[in-house]
């Protein structure tokens, strides 16, 4: 890391930490779950992200993903190759399924909520954490080739392996309601969040830019679809 990323980190940040998102989802997860609890990571992928490692906080830990090292990943009791429009589980097998930077992925997402409804326990919490559709990210992504996502990211330090093309097919409140209710999901909770700038960390101009941005969009609830985060809880009836 550079040291001017560091100490912009800590002179405009310091209450951020790495993979602030992420441990911001766990938050939201660990919230839903009991030791009781059966779950499902949807998109488990390899088990890289420390913050989705839930071991001695449910009493059984599933994961599915079409990456076959999910097969191995040391997160879960179980994991398998799967897509989400056709999970191998059967009905009401879990209480809570969760998602992370996933769902930007699915290409038939009305298909996968059905699924994820279907496997979930009445009463059961289904939470996603996702780009948030109206960000600038994405609205950048969106016209950009995968190459160029691949390229950008390895500039941040992720590895070409865990970079997939990106659909955002449920990635605003409006996709997320219409296939929520479609689905039979009750809507528990939709926030877009905004915090620190991680993908203009690179050099010192970008970093005001997105630190300026950052600031506006959180000064008002009117700017919230311009913050980067999508975070949706969802719970099947009774």
């Amino acid at each position: 890391m550079p040291k001017f990323v560091a100490w912009m980190d800590r002179t405009l940040y310091p209450n951020y930490e790495n993979s602030w998102d992420d441990r911001l989802f766990r938050k939201f997860i660990l919230e839903q779950l009991t030791p009781e609890s059966v779950v499902l990571d949807l998109g488990a992928g390899a088990g890289i992200v420390g913050e989705m490692d839930f071991r001695g906080k449910a009493v059984r830990i599933c994961g599915a993903d079409l990456d076959p090292r999910v097969v191995d990943n040391p997160f879960l009791d179980e994991g398998k190759i799967a897509n989400a429009n056709e999970i191998p589980y059967p009905d009401n097998s879990f209480d809570v399924v969760f998602a992370n930077n996933v769902m930007e992925h699915i290409e038939e997402p009305s298909k996968a909520f059905s699924e994820i409804h279907r496997v979930l326990k009445p009463g059961g919490i289904f939470l996603f954490k996702t780009p948030n559709r109206t960000h600038y990210v994405l609205l950048i992504a969106r016209f950009t080739p995968h190459w160029f996502h691949q390229f950008f990211n390895k500039l941040r330090g992720r590895d070409e392996e865990d970079i997939f093309p990106t659909l955002y097919r449920s990635n605003s409140f409006a996709q997320v309601r219409e296939l929520a209710v479609t689905a039979g999901f009750n809507i528990t909770s939709l926030e877009r969040i905004e915090g620190r700038p991680e993908y203009l960390r690179f050099n010192f101009l970008t970093y005001l830019i997105g630190a300026g941005y950052e600031r506006i969009v959180n000064s008002s609830d009117r700017l919230a679809v311009f913050r980067v985060l999508l975070i949706a809880q969802l719970r099947k009836a009774e």
